[in-house]
């Protein structure tokens, strides 16, 4: 790893600690150690959602325009502002306004951060390099949220205040970090330079069918995982399955640990096989996943065996989402035009933030209806959706866009990998003889 992409790498961990500390005592801090009620704590949440909605369809041109490194410590500004501010404020509209600027400047911050992680790094070392960056997130979120924990007292507004203090600070250490980065003059992807060609970007984006399969896939998968932490499945576990709220902190926990112990253990088997491939298998896991959460709903005489399923439902969640992190950033990036990384990345990252806002108000619309069944039937078809959406984008992809760099060689030694990751027996002697050599 250079070390560009160290010091992005260190300054990404630390925000991500940071946030750590505030994100899990949001709520509550908003309506009970400021006393602005639920129903602003709710808003400020939203707030968050339609902040990064509002700035994400712009956020691509200008990266692509302008570079990466500006937007993102721009960003990070935006963020440490509006962090500190909410540490500050004691009133709905401040507390709004600084969630707005929290929100915008996180949004803005990950694609930005996704296009500097390219240019870095090379085909062969890209997946590793959004597989480190996962890791970190989660390392960083899990560390800041024990730590948090550990700190705040809802009776005393000011340790909430450090709180928040601290994150702000840490978004400025990512500023700083990312500030000193000396971006390569050639990005490790060809003509990857901003030019006004990325004039049209988004019609560009939406004629690529493979990018359009692949931003449907990944509505998909963040509504049916990360959309129903906090609201349907949360709900699941305490209604349906009967956990107490502090078993369910552990389900959580054991989602984040699986993510840490199997990050780079996956990073080896993925890097092996086909990127349709391994989103299939994603979505089959899932699926295993939802089955097993519905289960534990039916064994409510059996409380530990309904516990232990429920845990083993976040932990096969973060092994899914191991598998995930050197495969769908990679994609996204094999698949853009040199010219709209930037855009390419901030589409994705806006189909993210779609699927967060629905997710969590459908889940939570269900299962505060009691539609337990359907909820449960519901994301068991989106899971296995996944893997049919997978599957039917692999079709359209590239072997340089399908197939991993590093199997990619290995292919090549013995044989010629074709469209949809066919492979075909070489038709003459391979030492001595030009190979078909796929990158990315």
């Amino acid at each position: 790893m250079g070390a560009a992409l160290r010091r992005i790498q260190l300054g990404n961990a630390l925000s991500a600690f940071g946030n750590g500390f505030t994100v899990p005592f949001l709520f509550i801090y908003v309506s009970q150690v400021r006393d602005l009620g639920a129903s602003t704590a709710g808003i400020v949440l939203a707030t968050f959602a339609v902040a990064a909605l509002v700035v994400l369809p712009f956020t691509g041109r200008v990266i692509d325009r302008r570079g990466p490194l500006p937007v993102a410590i721009a960003g990070t500004v935006s963020a440490a502002v509006g962090s500190m501010g909410l540490g500050l404020a004691d009133s709905q509209s401040l507390v709004v306004a600084a969630a707005a600027a929290l929100g915008a400047g996180i949004a803005v911050i990950q694609p930005s951060l996704a296009t500097m992680i390219v240019w870095c790094s090379t085909p062969s070392t890209r997946s590793h390099a959004f597989a480190t960056q996962f890791f970190l997130n989660n390392l960083g979120l899990g560390v800041g949220g024990l730590l948090g924990g550990q700190l705040v007292d809802t009776s005393d507004p000011s340790s909430f205040v450090r709180l928040f203090a601290i994150e702000s600070v840490m978004f400025l250490v990512l500023g700083a970090a990312i500030a000193t980065v000396r971006l390569p003059k050639a990005p490790k992807v060809e003509d990857a330079v901003p030019t006004d060609g990325a004039k049209g970007g988004w019609r560009t984006l939406l004629a690529d069918r493979a990018m359009v399969q692949l931003c449907v896939l990944g509505f998909v998968m963040f509504f049916a995982c990360y959309g129903q932490f906090e609201s349907g499945l949360a709900a699941f576990a305490v209604e349906v399955t009967r956990i107490s709220p502090a078993t369910l902190g552990i389900a959580l926990a054991a989602n984040t640990a699986a993510i840490v112990l199997a990050q780079f253990v996956v990073l080896k088997l993925v890097e092996r096989r086909r990127r349709s491939r391994v989103i299939a298998l994603v979505g089959l896991i899932w699926t295993v996943a939802w089955v097993a959460a519905g289960v534990s709903g039916l064994v409510p005489g059996a409380h530990g065996v309904a516990t232990a399923l429920l845990i083993s439902t976040y932990a096969l969640f973060g092994i899914g989402e191991s598998m995930l992190a050197p495969t769908m950033a990679p994609l996204v990036a094999d698949l853009a035009p040199a010219r709209l990384v930037g855009q390419y990345n901030s589409a994705f990252a806006l189909v993210k933030q779609l699927a967060l806002a629905v997710g969590p108000a459908v889940g939570g619309l269900m299962a505060g209806g009691g539609m337990y069944v359907a909820y449960i039937v519901m994301l068991v078809v989106c899971s296995l959706g996944i893997s049919g959406l997978a599957l039917r984008m692999g079709r359209r992809l590239t072997p340089a866009q399908e197939i991993p760099p590093r199997m990619s060689a290995v292919r090549a030694k013995g044989g010629v990998v074709r469209a949809g990751g066919k492979e075909a027996e070489p038709t003459g002697p391979v030492e001595g003889t030009e190979r078909t050599k796929v990158s990315v």
